[in-house]
Formats: C-alpha cells, structure tokens, sequence
C-alpha cells in the first residue's frame, strides 16, 4: 500500500485526456503533459490543514472498479520545503488494488469513480493516513491494458479472445507445437520500445499447450507486475519482448528450451503479455522512463 511504500522516508498515457485541465488548487501550478512528469511550483512551505483534490485533466478511458487494479505514476513532495520523496516517472508505475486499504483512505477517494488517463493534484496534511507531514502530490492513472491496434496473427495460433476488462482467454492450442520460441503481436502499441535490460511492467495469461491449462495470470493474481529483463526471468519471454513497444499485446509461444522448463514446467507455454509500462536499464545514465 502507498503508506508502505513510502513509510521509509515520510512515514509515507496511453489513453490521452479528453477534456481541458481545471484550475489547480490554490497556491500550487502544476506544468507538464500527458505522459510526462509533472514539475510543481509553489511557495513553500505550504500551509495544508485538511485533504484536498483537483482534477487536472480527465482521461477518456474506462472508470476505475472498485476492488480493481489500478496503475499509477506519481510525484510525492513536502509541503513544507518542496524536496522530493518519491516519484516513480523515471521508473516504473505502481500498481494497487482500487481499496481504501491498499491506496491510503485519502488517495482511495480522490480516485473513486475516476477514469484512466487522469491527472490529480493532491494536498494532504501531516495528520493524513498517507503521510506523516503536510505533502502535495500529483498522480497519474494509467491504463492496466494493451491500446494498440489489431495486427492479425498467423494462421495455426491459439484463439485469443478479450473479456471486458481486457483480460485474455487463451483457448486451447490445437496440434503440435513450434520448437522454437514464436513471437506474434495481437496489439500494436504507440509506446516507447522495450530494450535489453529494460524494466517492465505488463499483464499477463499463460495455459500450457498440452492440455489448454492455465499456467499463470496477473489478471487473477493482483494485477500488474513489474520485473527487469535480465537475471531470473524466463529467457523465452525477455527475448520475446525485445524491441516490442509498450501499449502491445503480445503472445509469445515458448517451449522447454527457451525457458518453460522454469520451476519444473516441462511443457510449451503461451503467454499473452500486455506491456504496459518500459523503463530503461538502471545502468543507462538517461534512466527516465520514455526517454
């Protein structure tokens, strides 16, 4: 939850907007796009007594459900000398379930009944459950589905088929499967394109090939997951998401060899994988996320 993430230091898209930002809460200018990272300008410190909320903009994607996941980016500062406590712009997003328990009371009802690809600004005192000292924030509410466009698969692929909220149902493979790691975009995203080492952040179904059974979903397990490309992933599908682009849906066909043997599965996976969010290499000195 959000106090727990940021309880060490303060005891603390996409689918573009559809309508023009609001006036900001008093004494406090909000720049930056959609996309972007925000930049905040006030006079500090800022006098902050109750909690506060102000639609930036609003996003023209589906309404957030209640007990659903949620996706956000963010920018926490204290109120009272403007430092930074934490952002996750040049990262990876968060994702959190859509509850008063795992988004803090405050920040659960500045979201409640809001859409995705909205921006809000935030003020909240040191006695909210959010934070241990007055803070402003602003959070982004990014989309926890693939938005690209259709690109058709080839023919002797499993069905896949979206339920409403964009969860994949991967039907049962017919035949035998291929012997080398098959990769075939569903979606096509806008997004920047993923890169060795890159951190991810993704959706994701699996069934096994043999009988149809379902191997792994983020859908049914919390939702989002973030992860690095690198040591401990499952080669078949860092390889798979090379040079892929975020907003993509990708189902990735991988058989023993290239990493379904992982944790004793000794069967061809296929894993339809939503990328959502890329973050370049920690080691890559233009580390911002989109750069």
């Amino acid at each position: 939850m959000l106090v727990a993430v940021l309880g060490a230091v303060l005891l603390a898209a996409p689918l573009g907007a559809c309508s023009e930002p609001s006036e900001p809460l008093p004494d406090v200018e909000v720049t930056g796009g959609t996309g972007e990272e925000p930049t905040l300008e006030y006079t500090a410190p800022l006098d902050v007594t109750e909690p506060s909320s102000e639609v930036m903009w609003t996003g023209d994607g589906p309404e957030l459900q209640e007990g659903g996941p949620v996706l956000l980016d963010y920018r926490l500062e204290r109120a009272d000398d403007a430092t930074l406590v934490e952002q996750t712009y040049s990262t990876v997003p968060k994702p959190f379930a859509m509850t008063p328990e795992a988004l803090s009371a405050d920040l659960y009802g500045a979201l409640e009944g809001r859409t995705v690809g909205t921006r809000l600004l935030l003020l909240l005192p040191a006695t909210s459950d959010t934070s241990s000292s007055a803070s402003v924030m602003v959070v982004d509410v990014l989309p926890t589905r693939a938005w690209g466009e259709p690109v058709p698969p080839r023919p002797g692929l499993p069905l896949v088929t979206l339920q409403d909220d964009g969860e994949p149902v991967v039907a049962a493979p017919v035949g035998d499967p291929p012997a080398s790691l098959l990769v075939q975009p569903l979606l096509k995203g806008d997004g920047e394109q993923v890169v060795e080492g890159s951190t991810v952040t993704v959706q994701y179904a699996g069934v096994r090939w043999s009988d149809g059974s379902a191997y792994d979903s983020s859908w049914t397990q919390g939702g989002p997951r973030s992860f690095d490309l690198g040591a401990g992933v499952m080669p078949g599908l860092a390889e798979g998401l090379l040079e892929q682009t975020v907003g993509s849906q990708v189902m990735l066909v991988i058989p023993p060899g290239s990493g379904g043997a992982v944790g004793g599965e000794e069967d061809t996976l296929v894993l339809v994988v939503d990328i959502l969010a890329a973050g370049a290499p920690a080691s890559d000195d233009a580390s911002t996320r989109g750069s």
